[in-house]
């Protein structure tokens, strides 16, 4: 008998462990992280960053702290009802505008 959090935590490890044997171009996490606890997050995503040189990641997440080690947020937000907008922010991009 496992917590939601025990069993996340395990399907994360095993697809961890097996991202670092046989590397694939891109990987999609839908809410992969939802039932751990804000220390275990914060070790999924810089899991996440360790292994983003040869895996692009795309994670759809409502976690603050997952989204804190983002490159690139997106979003959709509806401001008028029934009209969806899409929101990019690249964080990469400010940063370098930061740096000149």
């Amino acid at each position: 008998m496992l917590s939601g959090g025990e069993k996340s935590l395990a399907a994360i490890a095993l697809l961890f462990a097996v991202l670092r044997v046989k590397a694939v171009p891109f990987c999609i996490l839908d809410e992969a992280e939802s039932f751990l606890d804000s220390s275990n997050v914060n070790c999924f995503a810089q899991y996440i960053c360790k292994l983003k040189d040869k895996t692009q990641f795309i994670v759809i997440t409502h976690r603050k702290e997952t989204m804190m080690y983002a490159d690139t947020l997106n979003g959709i937000t509806m401001q008028k009802s029934g009209i969806s907008k899409l929101v990019s922010v690249d964080f990469n991009s400010i940063a370098n505008k930061k740096e000149k």
